[in-house]
């Protein structure tokens, strides 16, 4: 519990930053029963007003919000989704709201209820049905950390099924208790569920390799159906969690394969300095027994997503710094909070050998040549260094891309004159806010489609999305509905 002076001086009334025109919650979804509740909260089932879809909306009381920390912790929640947005086992953040009593987290809802139930109704699983769902909650994982994601409340209940059947895909969700962290910080809140808790967070000195603990012990149960600590009280568990003997004599285990045994003792290591990495499990000879290990080397999240901004050319560029200056507070923090990470010296910009650095601390390593031609294609100004407005431009996902108000906000800035087009002159005051000093007549004609000298909406829209199909729809769904226009 927090000392009684953190009560003092914090407000609950403007927690995610929103600005008065934001959408509230009841102009954009009709919210249904109650399908879950937490200590914060409730989650409810509910569907979008213009589309129907379905989505999971939660919605945390403020009046349980006692101290400032209880603030922060929603803030970063809602940093954290936006963050690991875009991996295909992270449950979908749709959008965000907030009124005077509530904060509302929109997400996909995942019909198919949560893993824990599916584990109780089977009993166990076997190795070959163990090993898929295990697989991604790692890449998952890997995911998360390499973002500076630690989840802290990883277990079978925080794992949701998007429908019932085989069909169902895995969801990673509730980071309600997640932190970003930097590699050598150390935490010592008591955070967690009994049976997933791991030894050192008991001991209050604890880092990410905390979540691969958890890992450990939901592939226990994967395979057995029973926890490997457990008590009648949350005392005895912990006992059982500190003393870390793990049973492999009593049923279902003398049948269970050498090799999924081994993955466990790799995750249920007491010491965390030969605890195994989810990269390293991802590469287990039990995944590789069962045929679902990854055969490739997982790339670093910032260096793919560097890559994919370096391919792109200048006017597609600076077009998403001037996005990127439009993302939300929420939106923004989770990025905020990797740059400073890899941005050592806190000189507001990343160098190459502070990228080479952080790259290494996650395992990655990248062909110098390699990475210095990375960092100057994605240094739009051309100084030789990353700077704030390019690493957002560079790192944010492109599922933002999805969101119809940013870009329309995006363009208006873009359009001076309110004419509906940005012309050759527009283009250019913009480009040169960025340091960009490149032909702009030549990189507009790379948007303009129909040749009028002009790049109106749909072809913003249409640059912006190009190369990736389910963006791409998103522009043609905007063609319909305007099509009198264009």
């Amino acid at each position: 519990m927090a000392a009684p002076d953190s009560r003092q001086s914090f407000s609950v009334a403007n927690i995610l930053g929103k600005g008065p025109n934001d959408p509230r919650l009841e102009d954009t979804y009709r919210v249904d029963k109650q399908i879950g509740k937490g200590a914060f909260g409730v989650v409810r089932a509910g569907q979008k007003k213009s589309t129907s879809d379905p989505v999971a909306v939660k919605s945390i009381s403020k009046a349980k919000l006692v101290c400032k920390e209880d603030v922060k912790d929603v803030q970063a929640e809602v940093a954290i989704m936006n963050l690991v947005a875009g991996h295909p086992y992270v449950v979908t953040l749709k959008s965000t709201h907030e009124d005077k009593e509530f904060v509302h987290i929109a997400m996909e809802l995942c019909a198919g209820g949560e893993l824990f139930d599916s584990i109780v109704e089977a009993g166990n699983f076997t190795e070959k049905k163990a090993a898929l769902y295990f697989r991604k909650m790692v890449e998952v994982v890997n995911h998360c950390h390499e973002l500076g994601v630690m989840h802290r409340d990883l277990k079978p209940e925080n794992f949701l099924l998007t429908s019932k059947g085989p069909e169902g895909e895995l969801k990673l969700t509730d980071f309600g208790l997640g932190v970003f962290f930097k590699p050598g910080e150390r935490f010592r809140d008591l955070v967690g569920s009994p049976y997933y808790v791991a030894p050192e967070v008991l001991r209050k000195n604890y880092s990410h390799e905390a979540d691969m603990w958890s890992l450990g012990v939901i592939l226990y149960i994967l395979l057995s159906g029973l926890p490997p600590f457990w008590g009648d009280t949350e005392d005895q568990i912990f006992k059982m969690v500190l003393k870390g003997h793990i049973d492999f004599k009593t049923d279902p285990w003398p049948k269970i394969s050498e090799a999924a045994k081994d993955c466990v003792r790799r995750l249920l290591d007491q010491d965390v300095t030969k605890r195994a990495t989810a990269a390293q499990i991802l590469k287990h000879e039990w995944l590789v027994k069962e045929g679902v290990a990854l055969d490739i080397a997982l790339d670093s999240v910032v260096l793919k997503r560097l890559k994919q901004f370096a391919q792109m050319n200048k006017l597609k560029k600076a077009c998403l710094m001037v996005i990127g200056q439009h993302l939300t507070p929420d939106e923004i923090a989770g990025l905020k909070e990797l740059f400073k990470s890899i941005d050592a010296d806190s000189s507001g910009t990343i160098t190459v050998e502070e990228m080479r650095k952080a790259l290494a601390q996650w395992g990655h390593k990248i062909n110098e040549v390699e990475l210095q031609q990375l960092m100057a294609i994605a240094d739009v100004d051309g100084d030789g260094l990353i700077d704030y407005n390019e690493f957002v431009a560079a790192t944010m996902h492109l599922s933002k891309l999805e969101k119809e108000e940013l870009l329309q906000t995006a363009f208006k800035q873009m359009d001076k004159d309110g004419s509906g087009t940005i012309s050759v002159a527009e283009l250019e005051q913009e480009l040169k806010k960025f340091g960009i000093y490149d032909d702009a007549k030549e990189l507009l004609a790379t948007a303009d489609t129909n040749g009028d000298g002009q790049i109106d909406y749909l072809e913003f829209c249409s640059m912006l999305r190009s190369n990736n199909e389910a963006l791409k729809q998103s522009t043609r769904a905007i063609k319909r509905q305007y099509s009198k226009f264009f």
